[in-house]
């Protein structure tokens, strides 16, 4: 009777050594596992960098790039843009006359592993040579495609004057 546990246990014990390699390389390429959202989070950190800061540094191609072809934009006046065409089309006075000072602070950030994440910005933009200053909360989302995050979604609320 014994010697029937002790190969019942050792038949457990190798089927369990033959599974995990394929249970642990399932996970991996299906980008689950700490292992996965780390490298998602890390890229995600460098894509939001990227869109904030080509907008605010005038780099028109590395804005497009890092936005999904089906992206919509909201601005704080109500105007809705559909479609990364069109939004560049609305930005094209940002890019082409390069005065827009714009400033952000991030106040809140939610990643759902390598899905999906949104960031909330009050956002600042301003054109001192006509005294144009328009300060907005920003909620961006992204989604994560064929390996990148790209910004697939912006709306802005205009905060009340003097805020």
């Amino acid at each position: 009777m014994r010697t029937y546990k002790v190969r019942a246990i050792v038949g457990v014990l190798a089927a369990a050594a033959l599974a995990l390699p394929g249970i642990a390389a399932t996970s991996a390429a299906s980008g689950g596992g700490d292992g996965g959202h780390r490298g998602c989070a890390a890229k995600f950190d460098e894509a939001q960098r990227i869109d904030m800061e080509s907008f605010r540094d005038f780099d028109a191609e590395a804005w497009r790039e890092g936005h999904h072809e089906d992206a919509v934009s909201v601005f704080a006046s109500g105007h809705r843009f559909d479609g990364i065409d069109a939004i560049m089309a609305a930005q094209q006075s940002h890019f082409a006359n390069r005065e827009a000072i714009w400033t952000w602070t991030e106040i809140d950030r939610h990643v759902y592993g390598c899905r999906s994440a949104t960031i909330e910005y009050d956002a600042t933009y301003e054109l001192p040579r006509i005294g144009f200053k328009s300060r907005a909360l920003t909620v961006v989302t992204y989604t994560y495609e064929r390996g990148r995050w790209l910004s697939i979604y912006d709306q802005g609320t205009a905060f009340p004057a003097g805020s």
